[in-house]
């Protein structure tokens, strides 16, 4: 083992019997990008030895839904404000207005910055909904980070004309067309960066996709053996625009069109048969159980406009793969996971529903799962050398006597001191190795101030950035 190294932490989350286990005092040994041997003890010589007494060792976490060119732009923008007539939605309004004053260098720094964002919150594989999917499988290589890479296509765009209603503008190939490029790009990049990228499809809005459209995505999936993940129930109006045209929910469409298998991942999924927004009858728990497909959730986006999934546990206990996602900033699941916990508890009024482990498995072996993919979300011989070591002295992690939970309910991303990726490490004692931190904050700043002072022609009314999203203080005179 001359060319291994050998990491010692006082505690290991450990892959035993198809579960994560509590290894203390535990040694994981690292030839290549693979992890080869996972215990109390081991012999040997190394070439890289790291002991620390002090630190928690886990798997890296997935992040199932992701939006690495717009996200940061989120910030000071979206929060306490939206529509009532909207369902407080920011689609209609907040998103375009934005999105239209974003040039390709603002989609670039943001993506920069992502990479920056991710690793220093614990993500080491990422889930792509985007536009440039070439620059951002670039920067994830530089980056040294794990993604599934998917450029979005569909049948229509929606807008409203007048802030009162969605209107939907349908594309006369139906979207095909976007499919093929999509398909295109796939084959372009998968099992790049020695297989750390790769790609899947993602037909982005289930009310702005025909059929026919659905049905072809689904067989090139197949044929080139990818995901598919489209935002599904991500808003009232949508869901009525779905019931009002095909006199069906979203779930219910979907399953009619003999969409919904193991390969096929909802993005957010929360006004579904029984939600309190929606109050319609059914069974798209049952269904999405029945069908194998899973759900990324999302909660910050949601929790922040006062909506909340019904509930988390309550998908869990239907059956149905829950993974998570971060969709908006932060960029960090590290976050979702307590939001996922905390929010589910809430909803259900039971402090047991979920666990800290249940929301932790949706955050590592699930998606690990969905993907396919035995290797990732554990550390146990054999699997990917993609892992997290955080520091368990500082004032959020001290004192831990059940780790999961301490990283659920209490860790920051100042806790996380080292990152490894396919057994390279990307930081290590709380610095970045492969980015230009400064270079990538000090961009998307100046990008976003660029973006503020463009907002306008993009909304249906002309509005800016002041007027769509008054500031909290007015200015000291």
């Amino acid at each position: 083992m001359t060319a291994a190294k050998l990491i010692r932490a006082g505690m290991v989350v450990a892959f035993q019997q198809g579960e994560h286990r509590l290894l203390k005092n535990g040694c994981v040994v690292v030839e290549g990008d693979r992890v080869v041997h996972v215990g109390p003890e081991v012999e040997g010589s190394f070439e890289e030895i790291l002991d620390l007494p002090d630190a928690l060792l886990t798997p890296g976490l997935i992040d199932m839904h992701a939006h690495l060119t717009s996200a940061s732009y989120d910030r000071s923008y979206v929060e306490d404000v939206g529509k009532p007539g909207f369902w407080f939605s920011g689609l209609p309004e907040l998103l375009p207005a934005i999105g239209a004053a974003m040039d390709e260098e603002a989609q670039r720094a943001a993506v920069d910055y992502s990479m920056a964002e991710l690793t220093r919150s614990g993500t080491t594989t990422v889930f792509e909904i985007g536009w440039l999917g070439d620059y951002t499988a670039a920067a994830v290589e530089r980056a040294g980070l794990r993604a599934y890479i998917g450029e979005g296509y569909g049948s229509a765009r929606w807008r409203t004309l007048d802030g009162k209603r969605m209107s939907y503008d349908w594309k006369p190939d139906g979207g095909m067309e976007g499919l093929e490029a999509a398909a295109t790009f796939v084959k372009r990049i998968e099992g790049r960066a020695g297989g750390r990228i790769r790609g899947m499809l993602t037909p982005m809005q289930v009310a702005m996709a025909t059929p026919e459209l659905l049905q072809r995505t689904r067989a090139v999936a197949a044929e080139l053996n990818v995901p598919v993940t489209l935002h599904t129930a991500e808003a009232v109006f949508e869901f009525h625009e779905m019931v009002q045209r095909e006199g069906m929910t979203p779930v219910q469409w979907l399953a009619a069109q003999d969409f919904l298998d193991e390969r096929t991942i909802l993005g957010h999924c929360v006004f579904t048969s029984g939600n309190s927004w929606v109050r319609h009858p059914g069974d798209d728990l049952a269904r999405l159980a029945d069908s194998g497909a899973s759900v990324a959730h999302c909660p910050w986006v949601f929790a922040r406009r006062g909506i909340a999934m019904e509930s988390f546990a309550a998908y869990l206990e239907a059956g149905i793969t829950m993974c998570l996602g971060s969709d908006t900033a932060p960029q960090s699941i590290l976050h979702a996971m307590r939001h996922a916990a905390i929010i589910s508890k809430l909803q259900e009024h039971d402090c047991r529903k979920p666990t800290a482990v249940e929301v932790f498995n949706a955050a590592t072996l699930a998606p690990a799962r969905v993907l396919g993919r035995d290797d990732l979300g554990r550390i146990a011989p054999g699997a990917k050398a993609d892992l997290l070591l955080w520091d368990m002295t500082g004032f959020s992690m001290v004192p831990c006597r059940d780790p999961i939970r301490n990283l659920v309910y209490y860790a920051g991303s100042e806790d996380l001191h080292h990152v490894m990726v396919d057994g390279e490490w990307l930081m290590t004692d709380k610095a970045l190795l492969k980015i230009d931190e400064a270079s990538a904050r000090g961009n998307l700043a100046r990008a976003a101030q660029r973006i503020w002072e463009a907002v306008g022609p993009g909304d249906w009314a002309g509005r800016g950035i002041d007027q769509l999203s008054p500031q909290s203080l007015k200015e000291f005179q």
